[in-house]
């Protein structure tokens, strides 16, 4: 079932990608006074000039982060004389201590990808207004740390027990209509928000709540504690026939037709800026909430397990590993672990419920910087960002050092630490009168296997946007507007 609800999660980042589409805009951004897109970190930063974007390219954003990487997964088998390089945590050549001591409690994938379908801003009625239509899809999955140490370490000496919690998945599709406005209502103060119309194409939200497991030499048997919601419209649940509780066991999902909108919801983003300058010349403190609201589902099908009735499991019994056979290669080994992983969950149909109501994710933004008072094109700053998602939740620190040595022409590097690893960022940012293009990264990964996926902690994302500016230029900080 674990197998099916990831093929779920990965169907609505499809659906979303074939209507042409939560990350927010690249953090490294936030500083970057010339960076079109920042609004959509703080609703208070108004644009150097008015913009409109390429569309779907004007601020394209993907990335992952996790605090596991595929070197937690993949090992180089110790036999030399073996055609075949390397191996899953599953072989009998990796040690259970050099496994499992990669690993945290709690192992987490973030999944983010937010798409431009259009957007513009300008400068009238007293401040800066920006119009936008964007698709989102974010998706989050925690890991116990006590389901691989069953999967690697299973039946011991005698009767074996484990217990697993906090086993989950989410993931979320939708696109927004975004009305925004920011103005400066005091001399050192400046505050905007957005209004947004949220147009959900699915939702998927599945936890383990607790199992237990219990591995004897005759029985295998695991308690289940786990509920889901399946909010995508046009979905199909596949079931046996009722057992002699009357309970239907799901055995997978089918589509029957699709439509784009599943739900409808509201949300806004709220943000100030402050000159600090008659308190500490140069300083600039800045905050923001967004994705404060709700989505509304038409139908979504439950389903649970309420732990009542124990079950034999029996995977993780015929472990390959690569010794030189095509089908033991690795691929098929991970393809036998995500069969039985299957065996492991095992859901009944809840049935339907006519409305269900979801939070966005909320995120919440605080940021200071600091002008050099010698060198005004010399800024240092901090932003602290925590995403409300719980239980996955997750808070960071990142430290800029950003510069504009040309007026059409700005840089940031910055590194950032959350519970996720540490990474580095940075963003190269054009934008002389009528054109703007940068390109970026919050996470950079230092290392990366052929197909350029992260070896150590899953962190990487690349934002790039084209986009036409037009318009007086109008400068901060105290600087002279310039045509």
């Amino acid at each position: 079932m674990i197998q099916r609800i990831k093929y779920t999660a990965a169907a609505l980042v499809a659906s979303l990608a074939l209507l042409e589409g939560n990350a927010q805009t690249l953090r490294s951004s936030y500083f970057l006074d010339g960076s079109v897109h920042r609004h959509e970190l703080n609703p208070a930063f108004m644009g150097e000039r008015n913009y409109v974007s390429f569309p779907v390219l004007g601020g394209l954003n993907l990335g992952v982060q996790g605090n596991m990487g595929l070197s937690n997964f993949i090992y180089r088998l110790n036999d030399p004389a073996s055609s075949y390089e390397l191996t899953s945590f599953m072989s009998p050549t990796v040690s259970s201590s050099e496994f499992l001591g990669g690993l945290k409690d709690n192992n987490s994938i973030d999944l983010n990808l937010s798409m431009p379908v259009f957007s513009f801003g300008f400068h009238k009625w007293g401040g800066f207004n920006t119009f936008g239509v964007n698709l989102r899809v974010n998706s989050s999955v925690n890991l116990p740390y006590d389901l691989f140490a069953f999967m690697k370490n299973m039946q011991q000496d005698g009767t074996t027990h484990y217990n697993l919690k906090n086993l989950g998945v989410r993931a979320n599709a939708y696109a927004e209509i975004a009305f925004g406005h920011s103005r400066e209502i005091m001399e050192n103060l400046t505050v905007g928000a957005k209004l947004k119309v949220l147009l959900g194409a699915g939702n998927v939200d599945a936890y383990v709540n607790n199992a237990d497991i219990t591995l004897a030499d005759d029985r295998w048997s695991m308690s289940l504690d786990a509920q889901g919601d399946l909010s995508v419209k046009g979905m199909v649940l596949k079931t046996d026939p009722a057992d002699a509780q009357g309970r239907r066991e799901v055995t997978g999902v089918e589509m029957d037709g699709f439509s784009p909108i599943a739900g409808t919801g509201f949300g806004i983003d709220l943000g100030a800026v402050y000159d600090m300058d008659e308190f500490v010349e140069g300083l600039t403190v800045s905050a923001s909430l967004l994705d404060l609201g709700f989505i509304s589902w038409k139908e979504t099908h439950r389903i649970a397990n309420d732990g009542s009735t124990p079950f034999v499991f029996d995977g993780f019994t015929d472990i390959v590993v690569n010794d030189g056979d095509a089908d033991n290669s690795l691929d098929n080994q991970f393809d036998r672990l995500s069969d039985d992983l299957e065996g492991m969950v095992k859901f009944y149909d809840g049935g339907m419920a006519s409305k269900r109501t979801t939070a966005l994710n909320a995120v919440l933004n605080i940021g200071a910087e600091y002008e050099l008072p010698w060198y005004r094109n010399l800024t240092f700053g901090f932003l602290m960002t925590s995403r409300f998602n719980k239980p996955y939740t997750w808070t960071e620190g990142r430290f800029y050092a950003n510069v504009a040595p040309l007026g059409w022409l700005d840089l940031s590097v910055n590194y950032a630490a959350s519970r996720f690893g540490s990474s580095m960022g940075c963003m190269l940012n054009f934008h002389p009168k009528g054109f703007n293009f940068f390109i970026g990264s919050d996470n950079i990964p230092f290392k990366v296997n052929p197909q350029f996926i992260p070896l150590h902690n899953m962190n990487a994302n690349v934002c790039l946007g084209i986009n036409f500016t037009f318009g007086k230029k109008h400068c901060f900080g105290g600087k002279q507007e310039q045509s």
